[in-house]
């Protein structure tokens, strides 16, 4: 899956959410710079990074997914 499409639906939702990058990255436990390169698909986000973001927007994994082409 393209990382890139990845930090893009994950910033979406977020924002969606009402979470600054700062708040985000606290209520996930990670620093901040992690977030920042996620959502700007500079990096894969990991397993663990996944599971707690959908715990924390509550939100199903599928909602991340980004669309098939």
């Amino acid at each position: 899956m393209d990382q890139a499409r990845w930090g893009r639906r994950i910033k979406a939702y977020r924002k969606l959410k009402g979470y600054t990058q700062v708040e985000f990255a606290d209520a996930l436990g990670i620093s901040l710079s992690i977030v920042g390169e996620v959502e700007r698909g500079e990096r894969k986000p990991s397993k663990a990074f996944l599971e707690r973001t959908v715990e924390t927007l509550q939100i199903p994994l599928a909602e991340l997914e980004p669309p098939r082409k």
